[in-house]
């Protein structure tokens, strides 16, 4: 059977791909279950440093299914594996940024919301189209209203309505909207960057950046002054500080083919 979601390595840059263009790469059974293997193999991987996930056409994912969905029954929703694929996402050690390649509708936003960085064309659209269809973005809602501002969550959530990549991004929901020429070198310019920490800083990174807003100032300056300690001290932080005095890269950083 021919794969909905494809897989790629190269220096250091795992990229995964839905490739499901009849159906506008819609949530379904089958792509869910291949982006969850091709996931895994990611996270596995020991060369893979960053994860890109894109897909192929001019949508980047319709959402739900809707044709499965009407077919399936309530004791066994094809939405089952969905937020095990966005818990792996948002919870993976290793950076993972959101390649759009066009719109992105309902189901789709809610991969968008849990990658790390979202890259989208200014030509993509978005919509969270959900209560049209009588339903809600119920399980997407858990990334997406931890990226957008409180307004526009309401705003957008509430109605339906189409807004730009441009808007997106000023609702927290896209790190940056570019010309389409332009997409291609943006991401790998971030991927580069990304390649360059270290795996345990950023892994550890990751986690603060979302963890530390929650805690008393008191409480964030005592663990953090800890966290500070632990990682210059750490074999990492020793090879990263060695490679700066004696200026050449540290030992993660993948070498050029």
């Amino acid at each position: 059977m021919t794969r909905l979601v494809h897989k790629e390595l190269s220096g250091g840059i795992a990229t995964i791909t839905l490739d499901s263009p009849p159906n506008r790469n819609a949530l379904s059974t089958r792509l869910l279950a291949d982006l969850a293997d091709r996931l895994a193999w990611a996270l596995a991987e020991p060369s893979a440093r960053v994860v890109v996930l894109t897909g192929t056409g001019h949508v980047f994912s319709s959402g739900a299914d809707l044709k499965e969905q009407r077919a399936a029954s309530s004791d066994a929703p094809v939405t089952a594996s969905f937020p095990q694929v966005m818990a792996t996402i948002w919870e993976s050690p290793k950076p993972v940024i959101c390649r759009l390649n066009g719109t992105a509708r309902a189901g789709g936003l809610g991969l968008v919301a849990a990658c790390d960085l979202a890259i989208a064309p200014l030509t993509a659209s978005f919509a969270f189209t959900e209560v049209r269809l009588g339903v809600v973005p119920a399980m997407i809602s858990v990334p997406v209203l931890r990226r957008l501002d409180p307004r526009a969550a309401a705003e957008y959530l509430m109605t339906g309505e189409v807004f730009p990549a441009a808007r997106a991004v000023e609702i927290g929901l896209l790190t940056r909207a570019v010309p389409e020429e332009e997409l291609d070198a943006t991401v790998a310019h971030y991927a580069g960057m990304l390649v360059k920490g270290g795996p345990e800083a950023l892994a550890i990174t990751k986690r603060l950046v979302r963890e530390v807003p929650a805690l008393s100032f008191e409480e964030g300056l005592r663990r953090m002054t800890e966290l500070s300690a632990e990682r210059f001290t750490s074999a990492e932080g020793r090879e990263g500080i060695a490679a700066f005095a004696e200026k050449r890269p540290p030992s993660w950083v993948p070498t050029a083919p």
